[in-house]
């Protein structure tokens, strides 16, 4: 190492370059410059201005020896602009690593509202789709009672009448009737009949219209 002249009052400072340097735990090597064994350097000994140190940084340094009486660098300068490592990201670019955007913040609230909205409409539609379908269910009811209705309203077929059931066969006496309906009919609708003894209209009183109610 070749170490720089000491101002007055300052310890002998010597120069090198960081040729390793682990970020995560905060401790790498120095190479002296021209030539020289590799000091161990802490992220303590380094300025705190807010810069990580970088690779292949030019930097200038004291020696102390730590609690093990080894050598390490203490009091670290950076002398001049590292070179920019083609790997290596800016330190602006470095912070900005882990934090999000606002956009990024916000999407995962666009995403629930979204699955909200998605949840009410099928919701409302499927609340409308039943009410639909018993709509169209009570008007498919209405039209069947409306076409059994008339049917039920119809009048029944009248009873058959006595001129289908009877008809004038030459009989004239109630002994050849079977029921007071059929002496009716017979003094009704058939000449000569023998049926009506008193004349009161009224054939058969003896035999088959001997009630008030017969027929």
């Amino acid at each position: 190492m070749a170490p720089q002249p000491a101002k007055k009052g300052e310890a002998m400072r010597f120069e090198g370059t960081l040729t390793r340097w682990n970020d995560d735990r905060g401790f790498g090597f120095i190479t002296p410059t021209p030539a020289g064994q590799d000091v161990f350097v802490h992220i303590s000994a380094f300025a705190r201005d807010g810069l990580r140190p970088q690779l292949n940084e030019a930097l200038s340094f004291e020696i102390s020896l730590n609690k093990d009486g080894k050598k390490q660098a203490v009091r670290v300068r950076r002398d001049r602009p590292a070179p920019v490592s083609p790997t290596a990201a800016p330190p602006r670019a470095r912070r900005d690593i882990g934090r999000e955007s606002p956009e990024s913040r916000g999407l995962p609230t666009r995403i629930v509202v979204f699955v909200v909205a998605c949840a009410l409409l099928a919701g409302a539609y499927w609340h409308f789709d039943r009410r639909t379908q018993r709509a169209a269910a009570a008007r498919s009811e209405a039209a069947a009672q409306a076409l059994e209705a008339p049917q039920q309203r119809a009048p029944a077929a009248p009873a058959q009448t006595l001129t289908t059931l009877y008809r004038c066969d030459g009989r004239q006496y109630c002994s050849q009737m079977t029921s007071c309906s059929e002496a009716k009919f017979f003094l009704q609708n058939c000449p000569g009949t023998k049926m009506d003894g008193n004349g009161d209209g009224v054939p058969c009183e003896q035999q088959w219209c001997t009630h008030p109610l017969a027929k």
